[in-house]
Parts: C-alpha cells; structure tokens; sequence
C-alpha cells in the first residue's frame, strides 16, 4: 500500500522550539475546505521538497484546483494549516504571494495588450525593480520562445502561445514555487507536449519548484511525485514508479457477445472481479500475456476484442478509488446535471 501521507522534505523542530521547513517548498497538514455543506478538501496532509516537481492527479471536482486556491491565498481553508516557501498562508498572504507564481487554469491575459505589454503590467503589480525588468522579461520570453512576438497583441497568439506567455509571466518576478492549475487543458496534444518541453526546460534554467495539477494521466507522468486526489482525500503519493509498482498486475479489457454474462462467469469460473470501465469488461490479473489464452479457451461468452496493458497511472488511480479517471469524471459531469436539473425544477 503506498502511503497516502508521504513527503521528501520534513518539517523540524529546533532548538527555539520552532518548526523548521527549509528543506520544504509546501507543507500541509489537516487541511480542509467547506463550501456550506459541500466539504471540497478533507482533511489533506502533505508535503513537497524544494526543486520537486510535484503533481495533484485526479478528476475535476476532486478538490484540486481548491487546494491551490488555498495555497494561493485566495481562498481560505475551514481548519488545517498550509506553509508555502516558509510562509503561512492564512497569517503572511504578501509573503506568500511574493514568492509564487501562478498560472491559472483559465487564461486571464489581456488580449488588447501585446505580450511585453502583459508582462510589464506583472512586473508593476509585483515590484520587479524597474532596471531588471527589461532583461528578465526577455530571458523568461526567449525561455517559451516568444521573444519575436513580444510586440504582437496577444489576441493573435494560438491558445498554445497563450499558456507558454502566461508560464512566462509567472516567472517574471522570480518565484520561488510555481503553481500551475491544469496547464495544458484544452490544447491538442502537439502543444500539450510542446509546453511540457518548454516546462522541463525551466526546471533546469530556474531555482524553482513546481506544483501543477492535472487529469492527464502522460501528465503526471513528468512529475518528481504525484498525489492522487479523489472526492477531496488524498489516497495514494508517490513516485509515478512506485505507484505503478503498487498495482502489481496487468490490466485486461475485454468486449464480448453479453458484458454482464462475461462478468458473472469471470467471477463464479476465474474467481476473478470484473466491472464495466469505458465500455468494456475490465479486470486485473497477474501475468496478463499468459491468462489471456486461458480466457479464450474457458469463458464460454464469445470475446470480440481483447486488450491487455501493463500498469499505468490510470490503473493506480483504479485500484485506490475503483473507477478510471475517465470515469469519474463522467459521474461528476452527470451530478453536476442532475444538481442544474433540481435548481431549474425549484424556479
């Protein structure tokens, strides 16, 4: 069972009897989040080395963008405590602030305004000294190579040119963790990897940490740790390798003449447990590439297709929660439309 507490920094006790977090970037503990009746984030603990690249992997809705939200200081959280570069988020928001960069999940650039233009109104709002900011603004535009287009309205950029400006200009003042809230939702996969690139590179350009939130599996794969996160807990967290090796089977996906008979045979026959994901017969077993033959020659349902894969974050993310991301997120969009259907039903 990987630890669903785990951390690579830990916080001391000194001398003076203060706590000591030098080795931190982020530390969380207790933390919680209520909206009314709604509990978002339940009781979180966590903690995140400086230099990590650290991910929260879940679907929407599963507390992700409201934790960063508390991290931010822009929203307060219900109990816990949550230190970021040292700081506490509730008692010292400005010293918080002046260390973190973020780039939103939505883009909040002002399309009237030319990409330097954007940057330069960063540098005001955040004190960058008025000699450093010419120089700096080039160095983090040449870093997502957007330099020749400093001088363009941002509303000719691409949606990739966007997010690469905004990743710039969350690094202008020189953070010391950078928070990204899903940073590549929306974007084809081309650009997706095309931000990754430019992401990897600043990590070996910059003093900095990153913590990014994300729904896509290849994602997460990038990261230093991962937290799974699902209905506002903390279920799993660590290396993207470890929690893979956590699973220890293989997955098998199968499509067949009558699912639901394929499912009770698999377990009255195979004792194996097997659920509808993603429209198939899905289950984990040992050694796929040799049960496989064994299902042919002794279910009695005809298999129309087969498809066999090996541990991936997807099925961490199964085994700790018991539904796919995919899934889950489709159970969360078909809440959300139940919830509009009952307030429209009140009027």
């Amino acid at each position: 069972m990987v630890a669903a507490h785990g951390s690579q920094g830990t916080a001391t006790v000194s001398q003076d009897g203060k706590s000591d977090r030098s080795g931190l970037a982020v530390e969380v503990s207790g933390l919680t989040k209520k909206y009314g009746n709604i509990e978002a984030v339940r009781g979180i603990d966590f903690s995140v080395a400086k230099g990590e690249t650290f991910g929260f992997l879940g679907p929407n809705g599963a507390g992700k963008s409201t934790t960063i939200k508390i991290l931010c200081t822009l929203a307060a959280p219900t109990s816990g405590s949550a230190y970021v570069a040292g700081h506490n988020v509730m008692t010292e928001r400005d010293a918080v602030r002046r260390n973190i960069g973020l780039v939103f999940q939505d883009t909040t650039l002002d399309n009237y305004l030319t990409g330097a233009q954007n940057l330069r109104f960063h540098a005001s709002l955040y004190g960058v000294p008025a000699h450093a900011v010419e120089p700096r603004m080039r160095q983090v535009m040449e870093m997502v190579a957007l330099w020749d287009r400093r001088d363009s309205l941002v509303m000719t950029y691409s949606g990739g040119m966007q997010r690469r400006l905004e990743i710039a200009r969350g690094l202008l003042h020189a953070p010391r963790v950078l928070f990204l809230d899903e940073p590549t939702v929306g974007l084809d996969p081309q650009t997706r990897a095309s931000i990754w690139e430019y992401i990897n590179e600043l990590k070996g350009r910059e003093d900095i940490t990153i913590f990014l939130t994300t729904h896509y599996m290849d994602e997460a794969e990038h990261c230093d740790r991962i937290a799974i996160i699902d209905h506002g807990k903390i279920v799993a967290i660590d290396t993207p390798e470890a929690l893979k090796a956590s699973v220890g089977k293989d997955r098998v996906q199968i499509h067949t003449a009558d699912d639901e008979a394929a499912i009770a045979e698999l377990d009255r026959d195979f004792g194996i447990e097997a659920a509808m994901h993603e429209g198939a017969v899905t289950f984990a077993v040992a050694s796929g590439e040799e049960f496989v033959p064994r299902l042919f020659a002794g279910l009695s349902v005809p298999i129309r297709a087969v498809n066999l894969s090996r541990p991936s974050l997807d099925d961490v993310f199964m085994s700790y929660t018991g539904s796919t991301i995919r899934d889950a997120e489709a159970s969360g969009t078909d809440s959300m439309r139940q919830m509009v259907a009952r307030f429209r039903g009140r009027r």
